[in-house]
């Protein structure tokens, strides 16, 4: 892949805010229940909008179709003056029927299963879930477009763990396990840039400082 060279194409990567499932660590998928934000992840909306205004420029805001990085996007926007764009290919994975159990629920009801899809990318969650190599594929494909589209501007996604830490995954060269090792809080903030040469370069990851 190739980009046109020039000042290097920014991302900046923002998860959603908080919603109720959040605090108890469920799984929160695109095949399952919608959930908005809860009071507290609005307020972490607000607050990661008010440190992107301060970044400096952004050309765009790009966001899941999900009702809780719609209205984490929302709050952005609002500050950076810009209208939101939805980019279906940036929605959470779909976890079949795990979705809203917990991790250790997962582990204890789905143990072979579970064991399986932190082995291999192409294991599918809950039955009827998405593989995370498909989740590669479309995410690959959303900033392939963004990136041809936003040549040497500032981008900002609005999105969730799974397509965030497959995008920092991504630029780094890392192999899918490293998706395990990554830890993105609800409203932290990321950023990748993206040269004329084809590199990347990780300029900062999860950074909450602006809900302390």
């Amino acid at each position: 892949m190739t980009f046109a060279s020039g000042d290097p194409t920014t991302l900046l990567l923002l998860r959603h805010g908080e919603t109720a499932l959040t605090p108890e660590k469920r799984f929160s998928g695109s095949g399952g229940s919608d959930p908005r934000l809860s009071e507290v992840g609005r307020r972490q909306a607000e607050a990661a909008a008010g440190m992107l205004a301060a970044l400096g420029p952004v050309d765009a805001v790009v966001s899941s179709p999900l009702r809780r990085c719609r209205e984490t996007a929302e709050a952005a926007a609002r500050l950076l003056e810009l209208e939101v764009r939805l980019a279906g290919g940036l929605r959470e994975a779909d976890f079949g029927t795990w979705d809203g159990l917990t991790f250790a629920e997962v582990r204890d009801k789905y143990p072979d299963e579970l064991a399986a899809w932190l082995a291999s990318p192409a294991a599918i969650p809950g039955e009827t879930g998405e593989s995370l190599e498909s989740v590669t594929r479309r995410v690959a494909w959303s900033r392939d477009k963004l990136l041809a589209q936003y040549t040497g501007r500032t981008v900002l996604i609005v999105s969730h763990v799974a397509p965030l830490r497959t995008l920092l995954r991504l630029a780094l060269g890392a192999p899918p396990e490293s998706l395990f090792r990554m830890e993105l809080a609800a409203a932290s903030v990321s950023a990748v840039s993206y040269y004329g040469d084809g590199s990347s370069s990780v300029r900062f990851l999860n950074d909450t400082s602006h809900l302390r």
